[in-house]
């Protein structure tokens, strides 16, 4: 997810808003969270998620609500994600 900090003045303020966010995600979701690119820079934020099940109708679901979640968190602009699926047999 390719998120814009405009409340941010600082990479310390950056950092507050990324970190906060990732762990109430973590603590909601369950789901393997971190920042993964812009670290030092502090109008933008790109957050990495994982998630693991046998059901793909779950993880969608589970993948949705994360977005949700970011967009309706107000201290961050969701403006890009992807998402990628894989299937091991």
């Amino acid at each position: 997810m390719e998120l814009s900090l405009e409340s941010a003045f600082s990479l310390k303020d950056k950092r507050q808003i990324v970190k906060s966010i990732i762990e109430r995600l973590k603590a909601r979701y369950n789901a393997s969270i971190a920042e993964v690119d812009l670290n030092d820079t502090w109008k933008n934020a790109v957050i990495g998620v994982s998630c693991i099940s046998n059901d793909a109708k779950h993880i969608d679901s589970m993948l949705n609500n994360i977005v949700n979640f970011v967009e309706n968190d107000g201290r961050a602009v969701l403006f890009n994600y992807n998402t990628e699926k894989i299937y091991i047999d």
